[in-house]
């Protein structure tokens, strides 16, 4: 168990920390920070510099986290979130499988770190030196609320950016508001109106 436990730590955990560094500096072959935002931009995490980010800094944090065994439970949860935000923005609609792009990688990884959370990172561990090693039920389930909590504001983040661009755009292309012009009328002009104003008596135009 304890060499499985260290197996399932350095395997996630170095994983995910190849996913992080690949989002935020293109390392092992990854896209950078800007051609990740411009990806999430395109499956409407926005704004996609900041969500790229905040994935990136999640995977890399969370997996060393893992590797390392500090902090295992809230390491985990980070892990969990930008897994279950992956799901539902572009594996959920193609089923399960990895080969047809499902959640299949997804599911496994987030079932591999809620373990890590529940039975804790042992004796060989940052926690386990500190005596800090927590384990058991309590903490493998808030490892998954709390990665819900994170996946669920990510979206909603994303959400309200897209309505305000939407709102935006909406405001500027409202026609303008037509001006009201004068109604004609049927009167006729006086003779006041139409006559042009006599010069006042006894003043002389210059030649």
């Amino acid at each position: 168990m304890k060499l499985g436990r260290l197996l399932l730590r350095a395997t996630i955990g170095g994983f995910f920390i190849g996913h992080g560094t690949q989002k935020l500096f293109g390392w092992f072959g990854g896209q950078g920070l800007k051609g990740t935002a411009g990806w999430f931009e395109s499956i409407g995490m926005k704004p996609g510099q900041v969500q790229a980010t905040a994935a990136g800094v999640a995977e890399t944090a969370g997996g060393a986290g893992l590797l390392l065994g500090f902090q295992t439970p809230f390491a985990a949860s980070a892990v969990i979130a930008v897994m279950l935000t992956a799901i539902n923005r572009v594996h959920l609609r193609n089923g399960p499988w990895n080969g047809n792009g499902g959640y299949e990688f997804n599911a496994v990884m987030i079932a591999g770190a809620a373990t890590l959370a529940e039975i804790g990172p042992g004796k060989v561990s940052i926690d386990g030196l500190r005596k800090q090693d927590h384990s058991g039920s309590f903490w493998g389930l808030g490892s998954l609320v709390l990665g819900a909590i994170g996946a669920a504001g990510a979206h909603l983040f994303a959400e309200s950016q897209s309505a305000g661009e939407v709102d935006a755009a909406s405001e500027a292309t409202e026609p303008p508001e037509p001006t009201e012009t004068p109604e004609p009328t049927d009167e006729a002009p006086t003779a006041a109106e139409t006559e042009p104003e006599a010069e006042p008596a006894g003043v002389e135009t210059a030649e």
